[in-house]
């Protein structure tokens, strides 16, 4: 049998549950699978029966805090130590392609293995994604400056960004005789094989090469039950499904809730796990988790982060999207929903009631919104992201 292995930096959710929705896809007759990742959380790892390895990553309290801080992710001490348990790994498994999402080092593991290496990354960070310029993420320097002269600064410090961004892999690749990428979309998109869960119509690219290619929407929800309040739900009432992800700033709940409150709306709330509720707004249902498909579909809008799993769930049932972003994979996924006329965002860190309230009503009373998401839905349902995926195994590996 042939050993896949997939590597996840674990610092999302969507990191994991991306690579495991395409695992499940392959074959288990014909295909060895194993999975490292610094978590394995029963909710994702169901039912699998995969071979699991621990590995180490930082945590997701440390990548949130640089991010809000505006510092770089890595250092090339990190990054070795990930690259000597990688290559440890790579040599105890000897797999035939390692797939990995978001795993940085892998461009440096798989290369001195020998082990043809597969990048999941979405479209919209390749050097080839047809775009007008990179969107202001959340950072100090927003508060400071405001958002237009900050845009300005940004704009003309994102090349020395970028390059400061990739410098760690860069130096470390040197040091191991292999040659440099490049800056941050090169590196975030180096492998033999780079997989995009998009479809073009939503994320374009120009001159693609060859070994850049779709996937497509991978979907996954929770496997939870509905709660025991599903059927009390108003069907009179104008409903907004609410998920911050794992990643999203839970601090600005309470301005969500208020928002949809101030325009009698009835709020479907996934908390994952993040914030602990007490007595709960009139119209507001709380779980932990939601079978976000079936919320979405439920709702006349979601509220999200803005990042591409859950914006893609809701467009995926035809929901308009609310994206309250914050770090620049958030910006740039709701730069492409906003672009397909399937979304409004509100900045993450600029959010108060009224600019929320206001982007909401807008999503709610005009038809548009709703008539563009129905068509990325269509877009969307042509691809099969798990039998893509699946294929290329089969015709790369067996």
């Amino acid at each position: 049998m042939k050993r896949i292995l997939f590597v996840a930096e674990a610092v999302t959710l969507a990191q994991v549950v991306r690579l495991v929705t395409l695992a499940r896809a392959l074959d288990p007759a014909r295909y060895e699978i194993h999975f490292a990742s610094a978590r394995f959380d029963d909710l994702i790892f169901r039912e699998t029966r995969f071979v699991q390895h621990p590995i180490w990553s930082l945590s997701p309290a440390v990548i949130d805090a640089r991010v809000a801080r505006g510092q770089r992710l890595y250092g090339r001490r990190t990054l070795a130590a990930y690259v000597r348990e990688e290559r440890a790994l790579l040599q105890a498994v000897r797999p035939d392609l390692v797939v990995g999402d978001l795993r940085l080092s892998l461009a440096i593991s798989a290369p001195l293995d020998g082990v043809p290496y597969a990048a999941l990354i979405n479209a919209y960070w390749s050097p080839f994604a047809v775009r007008e310029g990179f969107p202001l993420p959340e950072h100090p320097i927003v508060k400071l400056l405001g958002v237009a002269l900050a845009e300005r600064t940004f704009e003309q410090a994102l090349p020395f960004v970028f390059r400061h961004f990739a410098r760690p892999l860069n130096q470390l690749r040197r040091r191991h005789g292999l040659a440099e990428l490049g800056t941050m979309p090169e590196v975030l998109t180096f492998g033999d094989h780079t997989l995009f869960p998009d479809t073009p119509t939503l994320v374009p690219t120009r001159g693609l090469p060859a070994h850049q290619r779709y996937l497509g929407y991978i979907p996954w929800s929770p496997p939870v039950p509905l709660p025991e309040w599903w059927s009390r739900l108003d069907p009179g009432r104008p409903t907004v499904y609410v998920t911050l992800g794992s990643s999203g700033r839970v601090q600005r709940l309470p301005v969500v809730l208020d928002a949809a409150a101030s325009l009698g709306c009835q709020v479907l709330l996934a908390t994952a796990g993040r914030v602990r509720l007490g007595a709960l707004p009139p119209h507001v249902f709380a779980a932990d988790y939601l079978p976000g498909d079936l919320a979405a579909r439920r709702a006349a809008v979601v509220i999200s982060n803005g990042g591409s799993t859950t914006g893609y769930q809701a467009l995926a049932e035809g929901r308009p999207v609310l994206g309250l972003p914050f770090n620049l994979d958030q910006y740039l996924a709701s730069q492409a929903i906003v672009r397909a006329g399937a979304g409004l965002i509100v900045r993450a860190g600029l959010a108060d009631v009224k600019t929320v309230a206001a982007a909401l009503s807008r999503l709610l009373a005009e038809p548009s919104f709703a008539t563009r998401a129905t068509d990325v839905a269509a877009d969307l349902g042509r691809s099969n992201a798990p039998a893509a995926f699946a294929g290329l195994v089969d015709r790369e590996v067996a």
